[in-house]
């Protein structure tokens, strides 16, 4: 009986297909707004009339409503809960730049460092070696304490296990049910931060609605124990890593559907900013490719063809720079820095003056600033990313004001770092979709 049903049905499917070959289905289309579509409908008062001011305002706002089910999240940008803005304490956190972000449930607030350097998002947690976090350590706070974390409070909170592929200590674990460990250090001497991996919720709001709330599940580290620049002031509440590995925060988030795979940050010369998550930046913008290390995108990478002071290019100056707004300041190829250096050195009409103890060679005290022409690197196709002030102020006494060149030589076999300081006055854009990096003057 079942295999006659299955030849009757074999055969009125060929016969259906064969038909279908000579002929099309065709259904009749009925507007929404009109006579017949009204007939349908149980109320059709509730529409306009015809060709009227409202019969089109409502035509258009059901458009712009489909635009934005159809563009979705990923053309919207994203912000901390807090708000976008950063600031930068100067050198009581080691001139880096911060911004407030809330995680867990009940939320936390965390005062962490921003790092295009670096790719885990890690807070103090549990505390066995951690920086102090009284307000009354860091004077630059006013009353406000930074936070500890304790993923056993929060209900959202889960154990991020060995087993998981994002786990890169599994091979140290005795068991795949055990939590993942992990350690990360940092460019600066014996820095490091280590502890354990938890999954919890990072909260954000869309850019142009800040009465938004989106929960982004994403990877934390639990940090336990911190060495080096964090027990000094750098980044005692955490650090969010914003590099390209997945473990990152945009990796959750453009995974997730959240945004586009893309983040922007943008820092002013009066220490404040700005970060959007999913920014693309604007048409105008200058651009770059980022650069792969052992045919691998690590970090955001990309090549300087030449470099110049004001209109004086120097020969075979191209190299390979990261740019990181984890570092402070910025390293130059040792021979490209010396060309530098005494080339900004040789329009300053004042004797150098080194700071004892201090991390530059070129520093200069005088009452007025110094005129020096901009530093310019240049990419292919002709985009230049201008450093239009290359001196740093550093302090002021006695009506002399004391000015630095705020760049050190790279350590021998390596190519440059461009820090914080020189990201500012231009709105940055990590462009991981398209894998580029953008920039135009904010």
């Amino acid at each position: 009986m079942a295999s006659r049903s299955a030849f009757i049905l074999l055969f009125i499917l060929s016969l259906v297909s064969e038909k279908s070959l000579a002929s099309l289905f065709s259904s009749r289309l009925i507007h929404r707004f009109s006579d017949e579509g009204r007939a349908s409908i149980k109320s059709p008062g509730s529409f306009p009339e015809k060709r009227s001011f409202e019969y089109y305002r409502l035509l258009t706002s059901i458009d712009s409503r489909r635009q934005r089910m159809n563009l979705g999240a990923k053309f919207q940008s994203l912000v901390p809960s807090e708000g976008s803005k950063t600031i930068s304490p100067g050198n009581y956190f080691g001139w880096l730049h911060y911004t407030w972000i809330d995680i867990g449930t009940p939320s936390v607030s965390f005062l962490v460092a921003l790092d295009s350097g670096s790719d885990l998002l890690w807070i103090p947690c549990n505390c066995v070696q951690c920086a102090p976090l009284s307000s009354a350590y860091y004077s630059s706070l006013a009353t406000k304490d930074l936070n500890e974390f304790d993923p056993s409070a929060s209900t959202t909170s889960k154990v991020f296990p060995c087993s998981h592929k994002l786990c890169e200590s599994a091979p140290a674990c005795e068991s795949p049910k055990e939590q993942c460990p992990y350690t990360v250090t940092y460019a600066s001497e014996n820095t490091s931060s280590s502890g354990l991996l938890v999954e919890d919720v990072l909260h954000l709001a869309y850019s142009a609605n800040a009465s938004s709330s989106v929960k982004a599940r994403v990877v934390v580290g639990c940090g336990e124990k911190q060495s080096g620049e964090f027990l000094k002031g750098i980044a005692p509440d955490g650090v969010m890593g914003l590099g390209p590995g997945e473990i990152s925060v945009p990796s959750f988030l453009a995974k997730a559907g959240l945004m586009r795979n893309s983040f922007s940050m943008c820092f002013d010369e009066e220490d404040s900013g700005r970060i959007y998550f999913g920014d693309v930046g604007p048409s105008t913008q200058q651009s770059t490719r980022f650069l792969p290390y052992k045919n691998e995108f690590v970090a955001y990478f990309v090549g300087v063809e030449v470099c110049c002071v004001g209109n004086s290019c120097l020969k075979q100056s191209s190299f390979t720079t990261l740019i990181d707004s984890g570092q402070s300041f910025t390293f130059l190829p040792e021979e490209i820095y010396r060309e530098v250096a005494l080339e900004i050195d040789s329009h300053i009409n004042a004797t150098v003056k080194k700071i004892e103890g201090g991390p530059w060679e070129y520093c200069y005290e005088t009452s007025f600033e110094p005129k020096v022409p901009a530093i310019k690197l240049k990419f292919s196709s002709n985009n230049t990313f201008v450093i239009h002030k290359p001196l740093f102020v550093l302090q002021r006494s006695e009506g002399l004001v004391q000015f630095c060149l705020p760049i050190s030589a790279s350590e021998e076999g390596t190519g440059g770092v461009i820090g914080q300081n020189y990201m500012a006055g231009y709105r940055i854009v990590f462009d991981r979709e398209n894998m580029k990096l953008g920039w135009s003057r904010g």
